[in-house]
């Protein structure tokens, strides 16, 4: 088992194992990019969240408390976020002049999560780093997948 600097057990990341060169012995760059938990935990010692993500973690409610403050109705409550490398969540985006584009680094690690859309096939993605807000809805797969919100991040994360 690969050791983490926030306290997240490698061997629950399933099929992301292979390409990981491990939090620790990369200072918190696995997968050869930035973090933003390991960077948050590195900051502050990780005093702040008790050396565990899965814990409380300032970071982590501070987000969920931005996506909930976003105010899309039909959006459940938001109550907890995933560590997700960039490859996962990084969709292309079509923009009303024809071109496209995507918002993430493939090889960063973000915070986010899926939730259903209410009374929808479709799901809300969310995704968060230390600047930005991303909250797009998607089909099956991530097909279809359209911008709801992208936004500049009101408070800035301390780290």
């Amino acid at each position: 088992m690969k050791k983490t600097i926030c306290g997240l057990d490698c061997d629950e990341c399933g099929g992301l194992k292979e390409g990981c060169a491990g939090c620790t012995e990369t200072k918190g760059r696995p997968f050869g990019d930035t973090c933003m938990i390991a960077e948050c935990c590195l900051k502050k010692g990780c005093e702040h969240c008790g050396n565990s993500f899965g814990a409380s973690c300032d970071l982590k409610e501070q987000l969920i408390a931005e996506f909930n403050g976003l105010g899309i109705e039909d959006m459940e409550t938001i109550t907890d976020l995933n560590a997700l490398k960039g490859s996962f969540v990084n969709l292309q985006y079509t923009l009303p002049g024809g071109g496209t584009v995507r918002f993430w680094e493939d090889d960063k690690i973000y915070l986010g999560n899926q939730v259903s859309k209410k009374n929808s096939d479709r799901c809300y993605g969310l995704t968060a780093d230390d600047n930005y807000l991303l909250v797009c809805e998607y089909g099956e797969g991530g097909s279809d997948a359209q911008i709801v919100i992208y936004k500049r991040r009101k408070i800035a994360a301390d780290h």
